[in-house]
């Protein structure tokens, strides 16, 4: 198997101590295509009923998620291990950063293991032992505290970017209006605009006429949006014959 085609790496959370924390940490795994977790001596037990309402749907992960009693055993199976945490303790090792992390990985032979510690302590010395390298990430030295999920999102966030994941946003996206549907826009409001003296004095009428299709041109509008405030005009336009009867 090539190292492109290994496969995605295990997310471990060691000795984690909230279920709705393990429940925030599938729901980060699975927003960016992680779905393999192991835990390592949970302390309130497997299964934890607080991780599923935490997790919003990502039953996946915890359905499939297996329980080590040891970090050894967990990772015993992965050629790779990284260890995140903000302190070497004591260990000489590489640190990298999770992007440079995300790039180097994929390109590892066999399995990858990514360790995250307790809220509380984060991971004891015996645990990054057995890690190759060390993950950390930039953060504020006077504030370096992350929780558990928000740490998993950051690593999980940057493997992503070699997943050939899709942005929705981007399948939602409308095309700009076609200029015949803006020129529609502008006129109303032009129509509308005339008898409220919004155009005078005359000597500066075409100026006027110009910055605001400027104005109204800048955005963009799609053809529903030019359409929405068609009909907001329309309305206002009635409303104002009627006020004039």
């Amino acid at each position: 198997m090539a190292a492109t085609d290994a496969p995605s790496p295990v997310i471990v959370l060691v000795r984690p101590q909230l279920g709705e924390n393990i429940g925030k940490a599938a729901r980060a795994m699975l927003n960016f295509g992680l779905t393999e977790m192991r835990l390592v001596a949970p302390r309130d037990g497997w299964p934890n009923p607080s991780a599923g309402p935490a997790a919003a749907g990502a039953d996946v992960v915890l359905e499939g998620a297996q329980v080590f009693d040891t970090t050894a055993e967990a990772v015993a199976d992965c050629a790779n291990v990284f260890a995140t945490t903000v302190r070497k303790r004591g260990v000489t090792k590489p640190v990298q950063t999770p992007e440079e992390a995300a790039r180097a990985i994929p390109e590892l032979p066999g399995r990858t293991a990514v360790l995250f510690g307790p809220e509380r302590s984060g991971l004891e010395t015996e645990d990054v032992a057995l890690a190759r390298t060390i993950i950390t990430a930039p953060i504020n030295p006077e504030f370096g505290s992350l929780n558990l999920a928000q740490a998993v999102i950051l690593v999980a966030y940057e493997l992503s970017k070699n997943a050939n994941l899709v942005m929705p946003t981007r399948e939602e996206l409308l095309p700009p209006a076609p200029q015949d549907e803006l020129d529609g826009l502008i006129a109303h409001l032009e129509r509308m605009l005339e008898p409220k003296g919004y155009f005078l004095p005359k000597t500066r009428a075409e100026a006027t006429r110009r910055t605001l299709r400027g104005v109204l041109t800048k955005p963009g509008w799609n053809h529903l949006e030019v359409r929405t405030l068609r009909g907001v005009l329309s309305s206002l336009e009635r409303k104002s014959r009627k006020g004039s009867d």
